[in-house]
């Protein structure tokens, strides 16, 4: 029987420490922004609470789930029967579509952890021209100042653009200069361009023209009001990979082609810092027609490859010549191993690129 009087007054004991601790009670959990705009910048909502226990409430801390929402709350101790505020704003900015976040409150209340909530969606900022054209060139913006073609056969044509726009008061006059380069065709869709007006530059890649294969890079300038300024400012660059085209060849033509047999890798050994050295590397057609070697070209600036002139004859051996420089930014190359690759591009049909490895050690 004392045992159970005991445990009774155990309980009532602690109801009572429980009734004389603070009790927070919220007026609302949780705040619906609905729908604001980006461009209005930071809302703010305010829950209020109450203290409804028996001694002070104090808020030790107040934190959100994320740095675009700042609570600010009372930080004083807040006496029985007493309310206090927890202001809490959210920012916009570059955040559209909807969200929904939560406040953590942390205090000395009978429940001791608390959340919030806020939500609403954001109705972005309209796209102001000037956005669409992030690329200044002088009194022009542009879109990009590149472009990729990527991969073209032999005899295929591509057209691509770029926009642009004035966004200066006055007229501008525009128009490309090709720096030498046949196989690229330019043009304007306007010659004068009027305060706030947009246009396009449009170039077409040719393919056929172009005596390259491979990757070809070339650049185009832009002339605004008749004055050319040969500078990286207001140069395009366009770039394309050419490969030969083989899709119409006959049964019999493929089973007639050139077959290329070249080892893959080419290892210079050991090379002293600063020194020049050469290898031939051996290129031998067994295929029927005779092999021609469309380029061979490098990786890097310490390798240079030269092909062997004209085509090589079923069965028979040349030689590409691979001369090494073991110089970096005008200094002898530093201890270490060392990989790079050229690459070599022939009319054999089934394997018309050939990349080769090539290793050396600096010591």
């Amino acid at each position: 029987m004392k045992k159970i009087l005991s445990v009774i007054t155990l309980a009532l004991c602690a109801t009572m420490m429980m009734a004389q601790d603070p009790v927070i009670t919220f007026t609302k959990t949780e705040h619906d922004f609905g729908k604001i705009n980006e461009a209005d910048g930071r809302v703010t909502t305010i829950f209020e609470f109450k203290n409804e226990g028996m001694s002070a409430l104090v808020l030790s801390n107040v934190r959100a789930s994320c740095g675009c929402t700042t609570p600010k709350w009372t930080r004083e101790p807040v006496e029985p029967g007493q309310t206090g505020q927890i202001t809490v704003t959210y920012n916009p900015n570059g955040r559209p579509g909807r969200f929904q976040k939560t406040i953590t409150i942390t205090s000395n209340a009978t429940e001791p952890t608390m959340k919030l909530y806020i939500k609403g969606e954001v109705i972005p900022k309209p796209a102001k021209p000037v956005n669409n054209y992030p690329v200044q060139m002088g009194e022009l913006s542009l879109k990009t100042k590149s472009i990729n073609f990527g991969t073209l056969k032999k005899g295929q044509k591509l057209q691509r653009e770029i926009e642009y726009a004035n966004h200066t008061d006055h007229d501008l006059t525009v128009e490309l200069s090709v720096l030498g380069d046949n196989y690229l065709v330019t043009q304007t869709s306007l010659e004068t361009v009027k305060p706030q007006e947009t246009g396009k530059f449009i170039f077409v890649f040719d393919a056929a023209a172009c005596k390259e294969y491979g990757p070809v890079a070339t650049s185009v300038l832009v002339v605004v009001n008749k004055k050319q300024i040969v500078s990286e400012e207001y140069k395009i660059n366009l770039k394309a990979e050419v490969d030969e085209d083989f899709s119409n060849l006959s049964v019999d033509q493929l089973q007639q082609a050139p077959i290329v047999k070249i080892d893959e890798a080419v290892d210079f050994g050991t090379v002293a810092p600063g020194k020049k050295v050469k290898k031939a590397l051996a290129i031998q057609n067994i295929g029927a027609n005779p092999l021609i070697i469309r380029r061979v070209y490098s990786s890097s600036d310490f390798i240079t490859a030269i092909a062997p002139k004209g085509g090589i004859k079923s069965g028979k051996k040349a030689e590409i010549k691979i001369d090494l420089n073991a110089v970096m930014d005008n200094e002898p190359m530093a201890s270490g191993s060392y990989s790079r690759e050229i690459v070599v591009i022939t009319n054999d049909p089934k394997q018309p690129k050939k990349h080769i490895n090539i290793t050396w050690n600096i010591q």
